[in-house]
């Protein structure tokens, strides 16, 4: 796993963005990010900010995983499958006569009892 380090600047040099310009949207120095990407200081809020501003998950930033959205992310309810409503709802939203409409109807299903994943 990378250190923690170079996530930070990955993430910053993937979003095109420079030192100064990243401390100004956390309201910090450039030299502080130049710290925190290279592991001389990294405070607890300077990890919620890079999780929050970057979209990503705290433990992906700790090396817990790979995955940006984080281990707890995919632990999603089965909200479909016990809600009639919802289940109601989708049905009248599409038309039972056109082909296109069932493929859709089915990617939506699929998505939403999946936590997104579709092919």
């Amino acid at each position: 796993m990378k250190p923690i380090s170079e996530k930070l600047t990955e993430l910053r040099i993937g979003y095109n963005l420079s030192q100064a310009a990243l401390g100004k949207a956390f309201g910090v120095s450039q030299n502080c990010i130049y710290r925190y990407e290279h592991g001389t200081s990294i405070p607890h809020d300077a990890l919620r900010k890079y999780a929050d501003y970057f979209d990503v998950s705290a433990d992906y930033l700790l090396g817990r995983t790979t995955f940006t959205e984080g281990k707890l992310y995919s632990a999603r309810p089965a909200f479909l499958n016990d809600n009639k409503q919802l289940q109601q709802f989708i049905e009248m939203c599409f038309d039972p006569t056109t082909a296109a409409s069932a493929r859709l109807k089915e990617a939506l299903y699929k998505m939403m009892t999946s936590g997104g994943d579709v092919e």
